[in-house]
């Protein structure tokens, strides 16, 4: 019984170390999560300064794949202090009271070479939709770099209640662009 044990732990400790090898590692000062939206037609840039990705992909496995990305919706930066300040508000990202957006990945689907639609659920201020975000993985010097983005119906996800919900005042379609660099991805 005290072998079975031992033998049971050893494949256990064995499983999660592959587990934690097969994961790449987010290399944060070199990824970029940005958008853009408009006000009384006048595009807006902004971006996040904290975000984390967990990624357990093989390129030559897709399907089995994992992508988890966590967002600090308190680092949110604007052109001007005060936007940042208007969008820690309830009508906005609320992030006093739900400090962060989460995406969880349900698919991935190779959609070419280098090219993949990935599927899943992204969460922001309570409210759940799927979305599909198409990526293009480029690998050079032990990195890999993803970078896509789509477009956000941010009525969808209730930023910019209330009063802000009217969109010749701020448009409802918020591009969303991104890169991320990991290191410990398998080769294409």
């Amino acid at each position: 019984m005290h072998r079975r044990l031992v033998v049971t732990a050893a494949l256990l400790a064995a499983s999660a170390l592959q587990l934690a090898q097969a994961q790449a590692q987010l290399q944060p000062a070199q990824s970029e999560l940005n958008f853009t939206s408009r006000q009384m037609g006048v595009p807006v840039d902004g971006r996040f300064k904290r975000f984390d990705a967990q990624l357990n992909f093989d390129p030559k496995k897709p399907e089995a794949g994992k992508v988890g990305f966590t967002i600090d919706l308190g680092s949110v930066s604007l052109p001007a202090p005060e936007l940042d300040v208007e969008l820690a508000k309830p009508a906005w990202f609320d992030s006093k009271k739900l400090p962060q957006a989460q995406f969880q990945s349900t698919a991935i689907k190779a959609t070419g070479p280098g090219r993949y639609d990935i599927a899943g659920k992204l969460t922001i201020k309570g409210q759940s939709r799927d979305i599909t975000v198409p990526v293009t993985l480029a690998q050079a010097g032990g990195l890999s770099t993803a970078t896509g983005g789509f477009v956000l119906k941010r009525l969808e996800y209730k930023i910019g209640d209330g009063e802000w919900s009217d969109t010749s005042m701020v448009a409802n379609d918020v591009q969303v662009k991104f890169k991320l660099v990991f290191k410990g991805v398998a080769a294409l």
